[in-house]
């Protein structure tokens, strides 16, 4: 892996570099608790200090709601609407949301490729930034702490400089193209950047034991913990909405009055609304919060993708009306906690 050094001073300059690739989002403060990756533009809305956005950015790939195609049933007509070739550049994603975006490539482009993910990723410049952890984040428990691949470049802070690791041929490009923004990466910028990634280790408080969780989850299908936690669940599915490694989406015919013309729509959904696992003929095969929560968690605990289904970004918990801590119960199930 190509390895650079960026000065401080030389960060606006950077950040004008990258403008010229795209449209640049960055996290941006919204309000006391929550930042957003908005469009930036000022350098100053940029706020690198962050934890964890409200919605991941898997938001840019997958979007919340959009138009498959327009129909029109008479004339067997099926019109998709035009690709769009804006490029945007995703600045200051954390390792635990670009590892979240590694699982979702598996699920979007391999066994059924999406051709909207597929477009969308290759107009994507990703610019990853490491992150101080809150007593939320768990993800060096889930192994996702660090990004090995799925990023352009890499930015940890070192001090006065950024070490960048260089990922993609797109990252390789720019730094051929910008060569003035960055220095040769000597011994003391390795020795530097080994010691922050030992100092962001030490300061996670938060920890969940991964070892042998899958069957865990599975000797627990009748334990009383969904009981207890369905109980306290409103059924909103906002965990799902700020989940990142969520891919789940519902697909609706919208019908207009002539009702010959419409358009399919695609849009995020939640395994823990209650028509979630409604079918045909009114049966709902999981009709009690007790048996979706017990379905959400046997979710994240799973490693159908061969990597885990939870980055441990802790956005599921802080981000729950009903004050749902993962971390929690994953060790009662565990039998950590009673």
């Amino acid at each position: 892996m190509l390895v650079k050094v960026l000065a401080k001073s030389s960060f606006s300059s950077f950040v004008g570099a990258l403008g010229d690739y795209g449209d640049l989002y960055a996290p941006v403060k919204t309000s006391e608790k929550v930042h957003s990756f908005k469009e930036i533009e000022s350098l100053t809305d940029i706020d690198l200090s962050y934890t964890r956005t409200m919605i991941p950015p898997k938001k840019f790939f997958i979007h919340p709601e959009e138009v498959i195609f327009e129909f029109n049933i008479d004339e067997e007509l099926y019109i998709e609407p035009p690709g769009g070739d804006e490029r945007i550049v995703l600045f200051g994603v954390h390792s635990c949301d670009i590892n979240a975006l590694n699982l979702l490539a598996k699920v979007f482009t391999e066994e059924l490729p999406d051709k909207y993910y597929l477009e969308r990723k290759e107009r994507s410049f990703i610019v990853g930034v490491s992150c101080v952890p809150d007593e939320y984040c768990f993800c060096h428990s889930t192994g996702t702490s660090y990004a090995q691949e799925g990023f352009e470049l890499f930015l940890h802070d070192i001090g006065d400089s950024y070490f960048v690791r260089v990922g993609s041929l797109k990252g390789h490009e720019f730094i051929a193209t910008h060569p003035s923004l960055f220095e040769a990466a000597e011994q003391s910028h390795y020795d530097s950047f080994k010691d922050a990634e030992r100092k962001m280790y030490a300061s996670f408080t938060n920890e969940l034991e991964m070892a042998g969780l899958q069957d865990l989850l599975d000797m627990a299908y009748e334990s009383e913990v969904w009981t207890e936690y369905g109980d306290k669940c409103l059924g909103c599915g906002s965990c799902n909405l700020v989940c990142p490694r969520c891919r789940c989406y519902d697909v609706e015919d919208h019908i207009n009055l002539d009702l010959n013309t419409g358009e399919r729509v695609r849009k995020w959904y939640s395994c823990m609304l209650s028509e979630h696992g409604l079918v045909a003929g009114g049966h709902n095969f999981r009709p009690t919060a007790r048996e979706r929560i017990r379905n959400r968690f046997n979710c994240k605990g799973s490693l159908r993708e061969d990597m885990p289904n939870c980055v441990g970004c802790g956005r599921c918990t802080v981000f729950c009306p009903a004050e749902i801590d993962y971390v929690e119960v994953m060790k009662k199930v565990r039998g950590d906690l009673k």
